[in-house]
């Protein structure tokens, strides 16, 4: 089913006031967002085509990107050898806080790769001889 111009056109404006303040569209903003196009006409799929395009053209950081991103990131660097080290994970928040433009504190993004890597099952290399416990001490 086509988008009507003026659906399409609300839309597009609705998804910029929700971002007018911070330039950041998180998870809640972007269902919020996605109610909106769905009352306009838009399915789920078109409504997040649309966030995308918008975003990308006007600089908006979508968090559910970031987070693809990095769970891509994440993946890779476990990939290497089958866990994931504290360069590598200080590599990831250094990319995630890239991607958010600074819209997030660093000890929340920390969190957030922390989330990640549980989330999906990949074992972290911490501790030994005389390592440290950095990756337990991330609260």
């Amino acid at each position: 089913m086509a988008i009507s111009s003026e659906s399409h056109k609300q839309f597009v404006e609705f998804i910029k006031l929700q971002v007018f303040d911070d330039g950041y569209i998180d998870r809640q903003e972007e269902k919020v967002i996605l109610e909106k196009g769905i009352n306009l006409g838009i399915s789920v799929d078109s409504g997040l085509a649309i966030i995308n395009q918008v975003a990308t053209s006007n600089g908006y950081v979508v968090e559910r990107l970031v987070n693809e991103r990095s769970r891509q990131i994440l993946n890779q660097f476990a990939s290497n050898d089958g866990k994931i080290d504290k360069k590598e994970f200080d590599d990831a928040v250094a990319f995630y806080q890239a991607d958010t433009k600074g819209k997030l504190r660093e000890d929340e993004i920390r969190r957030r790769i922390k989330q990640l890597i549980l989330d999906n099952g990949w074992k972290v290399k911490e501790g030994g001889l005389f390592g440290s416990k950095w990756f337990s001490a991330i609260n």
